[in-house]
């Protein structure tokens, strides 16, 4: 049976993970079904495009990955120290590249935000902060991407 992440995740024992992400009901990730007759290898370079946007922004790098017909490996390498030495401007100008952000913590950027506020802005801040070098979300941000684009693209390149 499979567990949370987060209950396997330790970064006193290692920051070195590898997850693998696998399709179901013998869907295909990319190449070519032979039983449908369709062929998805376009599908192969959203996965590399958005790995390079994630490891942008995420504090958590990329050691390797390999992308298959109806899955894909990573391993990866949380960096939990990088996180914490980015100002909180940063952070929320990271975590914003990907999320719309609430307009709270967008009047604190543009400096139109009041005392209780700015609190506020730094606490969702800080949030944004551990997120940035939590594998769970790191997955998620890739694999609803891919699944949402597939959708839309329904047999499509």
């Amino acid at each position: 049976m499979t567990r949370a992440r987060y209950t396997q995740v330790s970064l006193d024992s290692t920051p070195y993970y590898h997850c693998i992400c696998r399709c179901v009901r013998r869907a295909f990730l990319c190449g070519k079904d032979h039983y449908s007759g369709q062929d998805y290898e376009h599908r192969r370079q959203w996965v590399v495009d958005r790995l390079a946007v994630l490891g942008e922004v995420f504090a958590i790098d990329l050691c390797a990955y390999a992308v298959m017909s109806n899955h894909y490996h990573v391993v990866v390498r949380l960096n939990q120290k990088k996180a914490k030495a980015w100002s909180d401007t940063e952070v929320a100008d990271r975590w914003m590249q990907l999320f719309s952000g609430p307009l709270i913590v967008k009047r604190w950027l543009s400096g139109q935000s009041e005392d209780g506020e700015a609190l506020k802005a730094l606490e969702i801040v800080g949030q944004w902060r551990e997120r940035l070098y939590d594998l769970g979300w790191f997955m998620k941000c890739l694999n609803e991407y891919l699944a949402r684009r597939a959708s839309k693209n329904k047999g499509h390149a």
